[in-house]
C-alpha cells in the first residue's frame, strides 16, 4: 500500500552537463550535476558544478547538500549549507532556494548564499528540453549570477556577475545515455568584468562543447 500511495523512498543521479569546452584553441571541462535520495515530499539533494582547463588545473568548484521539501506538485523549497572548493580562499555558505518545473515545462532554480563571512551573492538557471524527434533533443539553457558586495579575493564585484547562454543538441541512445555537441557563449560583467582584466583574465567568450548526460 505505501508503494501504491507514493510512500516509498527513491534516488536519482543526474550529471546534466559533463562537458569538454573549446575556445580560441583552449581546452577546458565543466560538469554540473546532482543526486537526491528520499520520497515526494521530503528530500536529501546534493549538488555540485565546476570548470578548469586541462594543463591549467580547477578553477571553480562547489558541493550543496541541501534538505529538499515539496511546496506543490511541480516547486520544492530548498535549504543547507554550500562549499566552494575553488577559487581560493575557499568558503562556506548557507543556502536558501528553490527547483522546479514552470508552465510550459521549462526546468528553473534559483537560491540565495550568505557566506561565513557575511557575503551575499544570488544565482537563477534554467533550460528547456524540445523534442526535435523521438532521441534528438536540443536544450537551451541560461545562468545568471549576481553579487551584494565586491569579493575581490574570489575576484567577484558586486552586481551582476556573470551570465552563461548556451545551446546543446543530445542523441538519446538510451534515455539514460545521450551525447550532445553545442556551443555556449559566458560573460563577466561591471567590476567583476574590470578585476578579471586587471588579472590579465578573459571576461568570456563563446566555447564549442562536447559532453554526455547521464542518469540513473
Amino acid at each position: 500500500m505505501m508503494k501504491e500511495h507514493g510512500g516509498m523512498s527513491y534516488s536519482q543521479v543526474m550529471l546534466n552537463l559533463a562537458e569538454i569546452q573549446i575556445r580560441d584553441g583552449k581546452e577546458g571541462y565543466h560538469w554540473d550535476g546532482e543526486a537526491w535520495f528520499g520520497g515526494d515530499i521530503n528530500r536529501l539533494t546534493v549538488k555540485s558544478e565546476g570548470e578548469g582547463d586541462f594543463g591549467g588545473g580547477l578553477e571553480g568548484a562547489e558541493v550543496q547538500a541541501l534538505y529538499s521539501r515539496a511546496i506543490g506538485p511541480y516547486f520544492n523549497l530548498q535549504a543547507g549549507v554550500r562549499q566552494d572548493i575553488r577559487p581560493e580562499p575557499s568558503r562556506t555558505y548557507a543556502v536558501i532556494g528553490f527547483e522546479g518545473l514552470a508552465p510550459y515545462w521549462f526546468e528553473i532554480e534559483g537560491a540565495a548564499f550568505v557566506s561565513d563571512k557575511g557575503d551575499l551573492l544570488g544565482r537563477i538557471e534554467g533550460y528547456y528540453d524540445q523534442r526535435i524527434t523521438q532521441r534528438l533533443v536540443a536544450q537551451p539553457r541560461a545562468e545568471v549570477n549576481l553579487s551584494a558586495q565586491d569579493m575581490r579575493a574570489e575576484g567577484i564585484g558586486s552586481g551582476l556577475v556573470n551570465a552563461e547562454l548556451g545551446l546543446r543538441v543530445r542523441y538519446e541512445i538510451v534515455r539514460e545515455f545521450a551525447p550532445y555537441v553545442g556551443v555556449a557563449w559566458e560573460r563577466k560583467f561591471g567590476e567583476t568584468a574590470r578585476i578579471a582584466r586587471a588579472a590579465g583574465e578573459d571576461t568570456g567568450g563563446f566555447n564549442l562543447v562536447a559532453g554526455v548526460r547521464v542518469w540513473f
